[in-house]
C-alpha cells in the first residue's frame, strides 16, 4: 500500500535523488533541474512523506538486503566491509539530508522573493483574510446560539404536545426534579459562573480559559449525551460567551497599560489568540511598542546646538529597539504566520518612516542648507547601521530609509559641490604649482637604487582639493563633475591654452595663475594623476561601503565603477593632451609664428656649395632634449606613477610626428613643389627619421609612432623616386646613420657611448639600431 500511494504522489519521471548541490543552481540558465520543478512532488494534493521518504531509502535497504545475504562478502570482509559498507550509506543519508535541507532552504527563498514581489497585494490580500476570519468567527459562534436556541425551542414544543394537559406536566415534572438528585455536570455548570467571575477577578487568566475550554466541552457531551437539559445548554453556552468577552476586554485594557512590562503584554496578546482573536491580539501588541515608543521619544528632544549624528544616534536606538522588540515578540506568540508577519513588515516600515521624517527636520535639513555633506552622510550612516542589526532577522528597512533621505542628501550634496567648486578657483589663482602637500593615506614608495622612501605630493590647490572630496558619501556623478571643473582649471594654467580654448566647460571667467615653467608645467599632471588613480577612488569606496550589496548588484556595482574611472582617466588625458600640444607646438612655430620644420630646410640642402654638416636636425635634437629634461623631472614628481610618466613622454612625440605626418603645406612642397627633394635632402631627412627612432626606443617611442615614422620614409622615398632616382644608391650605409644618431644622443644627454669613445659593433644597443635601419631601408624599398 505504502508502495503504491509513493507511486502516485510522485511526478512521473522523477528518478531518485536530486544531486545535493542541485539547488544551488536552481532558476539558472545552465540546464540544470529548476526549482519549480524540484517542489512540483510537495504541491501534490496527494504526497505521503512517509513514502517519499522510504522511496529514497529504497536503495540503501536493497544494498543492506544484498549485504546480509551475501555469505561469502561476510565473511571475506569482515569488519572492513561491513565498515566501508556502512560509510557508504551513511554518506548516502548525509547527501540526502544535505539536499533535502537546500532544497527546504531554497524553497523559503523562492517563497520570499514572491512575497517581495506582489508585496503591497499580498499585505492587502492578508489583511482582508484576518478580518474575513474574524467575521466568520463571529457569524458561526452566532449561528451556533441560533441553533440550539431554535433547537431548544422546537424540543420544548414538543415535550408540551406529548403531554396529557399543562396541570398534570408541570406536577409531574415538579415532582421529578423534587425527587431527582442533581448530576455533578449539573452542580459543575451551576456553579461554573461564580467561578468564573472569581478566576476573571483574580486575573488567573490561563486557568480562566482552562475553564472555559472545559466548559466548551462539557456543552458539547451534554448535547450529545443528554445530560443536561436544553435550557441548561444554552445557560451554559450564553454564560461561557459573556465571560469569553469580558476576559477579552480585561486582556486588551491590560495590553494598553503603559506599566505592562513585556511578559505582560506576550501573555495578554496569547491568551487572546486562544480566545480566537488573533488579528486584535496581534494589532493589540504592535500598539502596546508604538505606545511605548511614543513615550520613550519625548524625553529626546532636538537642539539648535547638539550635533545632529548624536541626536540620529539617540532617536535611533529607541525606534529600532522598539522594532526589534515587536519583532521578538511577535515571532513568540503567533509564529511566522503570514497574516501577522505583513501587518508586522507594515508597522515596522510606518515607524522607520516617521523616524526618517524626524532625522530628515532636526538634523539633515541644517546640514543639507549649509552645505554639510559629512555631517549629513553621517547622520544616514548611522541610521542605516542600526537598521542593518534588523536584517539578520529577516527584516529590511534600509531601503524605505533611503528613499526618504535622498533629498536632503542630494540638497546636501549640490551645495557642498558649490562650494568646493568655488574653493578650488580661488585656490587656483594662488597656487604657485609647486608639489610639496603629502596627502595623508597615501603609501611611499622606495626607488629600486635606494632605500629612500618617496611620497607622492600635490600643489596647494590639488591638496585642498582632495581634502574637500573626502566627503564619505559624495555621489559619483557629481564627485565626477566637480573633477572635469578642477582639470579645466589646470588646462587654462598652461601658456597658450586660454586663447585657443576660451571655451572649457565650466571655467567661465576664473583667474588662474600660469605655470611658466616645465616643472610646474609637469606638476599640473602630477595633481590629476595622482587625484584619479589613487584619491578620488579611496574617497568613492567611502560611499559604497555606505550601500553595501550583494548577488547580481554586485557586479553591476563594479562595472559602475570602472566605467567611472575610465571617466577619470579620460578628464586626465584632455589634460594631458593640452600638455602635448602645447609643447610640440612651441618646438614647431617660433615666437613670430615661423615654422621652424618646412619642407625647404631639406629641399635647399641641394642647392648649397659648402658640404653640409651631417647632425640630425636642430627641431629634433631639442625634441629629444626636451623628452630626456622631462623625463628627468618626471621621475622625481610621478612616483608610483612612471608608467603615466612614459605615456605622457611618449604621448608628447606622437604629437610631434604627427604634425609632421599631418602637415599638408610640408608635403605639397615635398611631392608637388617647383622643386624637387635631392639626395642630401633625402639623406638629412633619413637622418632625422632615424634619430627618433634610436633615442625614442624603449622611452618615448609607441609601435603606433614607430609605424608612423615608417608611413613618413616612405612618403619622402617615394617623393625622391618621382624623380628618377634611387633611394638605395644615394643613402649612406647603416652604420653611418646610427654612428651620427648615437653621437648626437651621447652629446645632448651628456653620457659616452663607452669608455674609450667607440661604438662597440657587437653591443644590444649597436645591434637593434642596425636592424632598426635596415627595416627602415627595406619598407622604403618595398
Amino acid at each position: 500500500m505504502a508502495s503504491a500511494k509513493s507511486s502516485r504522489s510522485r511526478p512521473s519521471g522523477h528518478s531518485g535523488v536530486f544531486p545535493v548541490n542541485a539547488v544551488a543552481g536552481a532558476g539558472g540558465g545552465d540546464g540544470g533541474v529548476q526549482l519549480a520543478d524540484k517542489l512540483k512532488i510537495f504541491k501534490t494534493d496527494n504526497f505521503d512523506p512517509d513514502s517519499y521518504v522510504q522511496s529514497k531509502c529504497r536503495t540503501m535497504d536493497e544494498k543492506v538486503r544484498n549485504f546480509r545475504s551475501c555469505p561469502k562478502l561476510a565473511s571475506s570482509g569482515g569488519g572492513r566491509g561491513a565498515y566501508s559498507f556502512a560509510r557508504s550509506q551513511g554518506s548516502e543519508i548525509r547527501h540526502l539530508c544535505s539536499y533535502l535541507q537546500d532544497l527546504k532552504k531554497a524553497s523559503a527563498e523562492e517563497m520570499r522573493k514572491s512575497v517581495y514581489a506582489n508585496y503591497a497585494a499580498f499585505i492587502r490580500t492578508s489583511k482582508e483574510i484576518s478580518d474575513l476570519e474574524g467575521e466568520l468567527l463571529s457569524v458561526r459562534n452566532l449561528l451556533s446560539t441560533q441553533s440550539s436556541l431554535i433547537h431548544g425551542l422546537s424540543e420544548g414544543v414538543q415535550i408540551d404536545s406529548l403531554s396529557i394537559g399543562p396541570e398534570a406536566s408541570s406536577e409531574q415534572d415538579i415532582s421529578t426534579v423534587e425527587d431527582e438528585e442533581p448530576s455533578e455536570i449539573r452542580k459543575w455548570s451551576m456553579d461554573f459562573p461564580d467561578m468564573l467571575d472569581v478566576l476573571l477577578a483574580e486575573r488567573r487568566v490561563d486557568e480562566a480559559l482552562d475553564a472555559l475550554d472545559k466548559a466548551e466541552q462539557i456543552a458539547t457531551d451534554a448535547k450529545e449525551k443528554g445530560t443536561l437539559t436544553t435550557t441548561d445548554i444554552l445557560a451554559l453556552k450564553r454564560t461561557i460567551s459573556a465571560n469569553r468577552q469580558k476576559l477579552a476586554d480585561q486582556l486588551a485594557e491590560a495590553a494598553c497599560q503603559s506599566s505592562t512590562c513585556g511578559i505582560e503584554l506576550r501573555a495578554a496578546a496569547s491568551a487572546l489568540k486562544r480566545l480566537g482573536d488573533g488579528p486584535r491580539a496581534h494589532s493589540l501588541l504592535l500598539s502596546a511598542h508604538n505606545q511605548r515608543l511614543q513615550l520613550n521619544m519625548q524625553t529626546i528632544q532636538p537642539s539648535s546646538t547638539s550635533y545632529g549624528g548624536a541626536y540620529t544616534a539617540s532617536i535611533a536606538q529607541q525606534v529600532f529597539h522598539v522594532i526589534a522588540q515587536a519583532l521578538s515578540d511577535s515571532a513568540e506568540v503567533f509564529g511566522d504566520e503570514p497574516a501577522y508577519m505583513s501587518e508586522l513588515v507594515t508597522w515596522a516600515t510606518k515607524q522607520a518612516m516617521s523616524f526618517s521624517l524626524l532625522v530628515r527636520r532636526h538634523a539633515l535639513a541644517s546640514c543639507a542648507a549649509g552645505g554639510g555633506l559629512r555631517g549629513a552622510a553621517e547622520c544616514v550612516k548611522i541610521a542605516l547601521g542600526y537598521s542593518e542589526l534588523l536584517e539578520a532577522r529577516g527584516l529590511s528597512l534600509s531601503g524605505v530609509l533611503m528613499k526618504q533621505f535622498r533629498p536632503s542628501i542630494e540638497q546636501a550634496l549640490d551645495s557642498n559641490l558649490r562650494r568646493i567648486e568655488e574653493s578650488t578657483a580661488a585656490l587656483a589663482a594662488a597656487d604657485d604649482w609647486v608639489l610639496t602637500y603629502s596627502p595623508t593615506g597615501i603609501r611611499p614608495f622606495s626607488r629600486s637604487s635606494g632605500n629612500l622612501a618617496l611620497q607622492p605630493k600635490l600643489s596647494s590647490s590639488a591638496h585642498r582639493f582632495n581634502s574637500m572630496v573626502q566627503l564619505g558619501g559624495s555621489a559619483m556623478d557629481g564627485l565626477q563633475k566637480i573633477f572635469d571643473s578642477y582639470v579645466n582649471l589646470l588646462i587654462s594654467a598652461l601658456p597658450g591654452t586660454v586663447d585657443d580654448e576660451v571655451n572649457l566647460e565650466g571655467l567661465g571667467n576664473k583667474i588662474v595663475r600660469m605655470a611658466e615653467t616645465e616643472e610646474q608645467q609637469l606638476a599640473l599632471l602630477a595633481n590629476a594623476s595622482l587625484l584619479s588613480e589613487e584619491l578620488l577612488p579611496r574617497a568613492a569606496m567611502k560611499l559604497y561601503s555606505m550601500n553595501p550589496v550583494r548577488g547580481t548588484d554586485r557586479q553591476n556595482r563594479a562595472a559602475e565603477q570602472r566605467e567611472w574611472k575610465r571617466k577619470l582617466h579620460r578628464t586626465v588625458d584632455k589634460l594631458r593632451d593640452s600638455f602635448c600640444r602645447q609643447h610640440a607646438l612651441d618646438l614647431i612655430f617660433t615666437d613670430d609664428g615661423d615654422t621652424n620644420l618646412s619642407a625647404e630646410m631639406y629641399i635647399n640642402m641641394d642647392n648649397t656649395v659648402e658640404d653640409p654638416e651631417w647632425v640630425p636636425s636642430l627641431i629634433f635634437q631639442e625634441l629629444y632634449g626636451k623628452l630626456n629634461k622631462m623625463a628627468s623631472i618626471a621621475a622625481e614628481m610621478f612616483v608610483g606613477r612612471e608608467r603615466f610618466a612614459t605615456l605622457l613622454m611618449m604621448r608628447l612625440t606622437e604629437t610631434f610626428m604627427l604634425w609632421l605626418s599631418e602637415d599638408q603645406s610640408f608635403w605639397e612642397e615635398i611631392e608637388e613643389g617647383p622643386r624637387a627633394l635631392g639626395p642630401l635632402g633625402l639623406q638629412q631627412f633619413y637622418l632625422d627619421m632615424q634619430f627618433v627612432i634610436l633615442f625614442g626606443q624603449g622611452r618615448f617611442l609607441s609601435r603606433h609612432v614607430h609605424q608612423v615614422i615608417l608611413n613618413i620614409i616612405d612618403r619622402a622615398m617615394a617623393a625622391f623616386s618621382a624623380t628618377g632616382m634611387d633611394p638605395d644608391r644615394v643613402l649612406p650605409s647603416d652604420d653611418w646613420f646610427i654612428d651620427v644618431a648615437h653621437e648626437t644622443i651621447s652629446r645632448i644627454s651628456g653620457k659616452p657611448r663607452v669608455a674609450n669613445g667607440e661604438r662597440e659593433v657587437n653591443s644590444p644597443t649597436a645591434s637593434v639600431s642596425a636592424q632598426s635601419v635596415s627595416s627602415i631601408k627595406s619598407h622604403g624599398s618595398s
